[in-house]
């Protein structure tokens, strides 16, 4: 088989997929011991090499182009193939190690992901988790993630879906709130109360409640003097707070529920719930580390919401 790449190249290769990743040739440099124009150097090489430009640049940041992030998806891939062919072959596929990058929407690293993590640190001190907790649809190739946590996952977003548990939405409100309004009966009364709407990070809309009546589902606009956007603790931060009416995931109010600091209403018509899926871009050879986390989290997640 003939060489299509030296040293040099390889070593480009690896500067650039960790200039992408980490957005950053001095970064990238720190990492690698290297000095900044050493890694300009590198990606120059490679652009080169490959005719096509790969980072767009300005003064403080370097991102990826359109070519760039098919090339780094592809390399990446290809990378974390040789580290576990050279693990394979050294016999060290019984202790995983690395890096796995995980996106977590907010309120279910709290109180599903979170809890579970410096457990699986003790059992794999190997692996190293750089965390990131928000609510947006993360790129994985451009972003360099190996794993996210979704409630939606488009049919054909191409990522491969494990499915963790359905979890079901509730309606509360304090009982304070509720002694000075009238109790709703029926979704149609939520018309005359202050409900708390969430923004969906997608397209800034608020998200319309949904209900199951005799059978069939309903969706249903609400409106409230509150909308929130991007953190959905913030919404029940204020339902706690007498805000209004809340429909939220039953997981995140299940203790204030015992505890009777929030009163469950429009029980008759509950029942819709949102599937929650860890997902991942398909890949013939899965990073050992990658895959020990999923499988930790599918074995202690799996039917979470059944269990609660």
């Amino acid at each position: 088989m003939a060489r299509h790449f030296d040293d040099v190249m390889l070593g480009s290769i690896e500067l650039f997929c960790l200039s992408a990743e980490r957005g950053s040739f001095t970064a990238a440099a720190a990492e690698a011991s290297l000095t900044p124009a050493a890694v300009s150097r590198s990606i120059a090489r490679l652009e080169a090499r490959l005719g096509v430009r790969l980072f767009t640049r300005t003064t403080r940041h370097v991102a990826l182009t359109a070519a760039g992030e098919a090339y780094f998806a592809q390399c990446r891939q290809a990378l974390n193939q040789l580290v576990e062919a050279e693990r394979a072959a050294g016999g060290a596929q019984a202790a995983p190690s690395g890096t796995v990058r995980l996106s977590l929407p907010t309120p279910y690293a709290h109180h599903r992901v979170l809890p579970l993590l410096p457990a699986f640190r003790a059992k794999h001190p190997g692996i190293r988790l750089d965390v990131h907790v928000d609510n947006r649809n993360v790129d994985f190739a451009a972003e360099g993630f190996d794993l996210a946590l979704r409630a939606r996952v488009l049919p054909d977003s191409g990522l491969v879906a494990r499915k963790l548990e359905d979890a079901g939405l509730v309606v509360v409100a304090t009982p304070a709130y509720l002694r000075r309004h009238r109790t709703p009966r029926t979704p149609a009364d939520l018309a005359a109360h202050d409900c708390i709407r969430f923004a969906l990070p997608s397209t800034g809309q608020p998200i319309e409640w949904q209900f199951r009546a005799d059978g069939a589902d309903l969706e249903v606009p609400v409106d409230g003097g509150i909308l929130c956007a991007q953190d959905v603790l913030a919404a029940v931060t204020l339902v706690r707070h007498g805000g209004g009416l809340l429909q939220t995931y039953r997981f995140i109010v299940e203790d204030d529920l015992a505890r009777g600091t929030l009163k469950e209403v429009l029980a008759p018509y509950a029942g819709r719930s949102r599937p929650m899926s860890l997902v991942y871009p398909a890949q013939r050879h899965m990073p050992l580390r990658v895959r020990v986390l999923i499988d930790y989290l599918v074995a202690r997640l799996s039917g979470a919401g059944a269990r609660a």
